[in-house]
C-alpha cells in the first residue's frame, strides 16, 4: 500500500482553528473559512473529483478533526 500524502494538520492550526471556552473547558472549532473549505472538499471527495493536492488537503483537515476535542457546530 502506498502512503497517502497529507497536509500537516499543524499547518492548519494558526489560521483555521479557533478555541472557545465552554463551562471551564476549552474546545476547538474550525474557522468559517476552514469549515467552508472542508465542506467543499468533502463534496468533491464524495464525487471522486479531488485532485492529488486537494486529497492531501482533505486528509490533513480530516486528521485535524480527528485528533482535537471539538465543540458542537453552531
Amino acid at each position: 500500500m502506498t502512503p497517502q500524502p497529507m497536509v500537516r494538520p499543524s499547518s492548519l492550526m494558526a489560521s483555521g482553528v479557533q478555541m472557545r471556552e465552554f463551562g471551564g473547558v476549552y474546545l476547538f472549532r474550525f474557522s468559517d473559512e476552514l469549515q467552508s473549505r472542508f465542506e467543499t472538499l468533502l463534496d468533491r471527495y464524495k464525487t471522486a473529483t479531488l485532485t492529488a493536492e486537494e486529497m492531501a488537503e482533505y486528509a490533513g483537515i480530516t486528521e485535524l478533526q480527528r485528533i482535537l476535542p471539538w465543540s458542537m457546530p453552531g
